[in-house]
């Protein structure tokens, strides 16, 4: 946990052979508890912090089966879009919030 006080999207580092998609799967069962259902991808971010590099692959997703259980965070929150930037988000997941919300106001009237 390279940044404990930020906000992140869940997830994990994708494991030879695995498709980003079920690497997804694979780490919200194992942090979350709960099985997904992947809907639409977002585009690819890559961040350079000083210590590191990510590139994150995101989607949109809901939950397809269980309860969240938190294994691995110390919160969670569910949030509506409009209060998405009300977090403090770490500096590479900011970009995916942001594409998330221009998403919808593409398609909404």
């Amino acid at each position: 946990m390279a940044m404990p006080l930020k906000w992140e999207f869940p997830g994990g580092k994708i494991k030879a052979g695995e498709t980003p998609e079920d690497c997804l799967r694979r780490e919200i069962a194992e942090e979350l508890n709960v099985s997904i259902a992947v809907h639409q991808s977002l585009a690819p971010v890559t961040h350079a912090y000083p210590a590191f590099t990510i590139t994150l692959y995101p989607f949109i997703c809901s939950i397809a089966a269980g309860d969240i259980k938190l294994r691995e965070h110390a919160a969670v929150a569910w949030l509506p879009r409009n209060q998405l930037f009300t977090l403090d988000w770490a500096e590479a997941d900011l970009p995916v919030v942001d594409a998330y919300c221009r998403l919808f106001l593409k398609t909404e009237p």
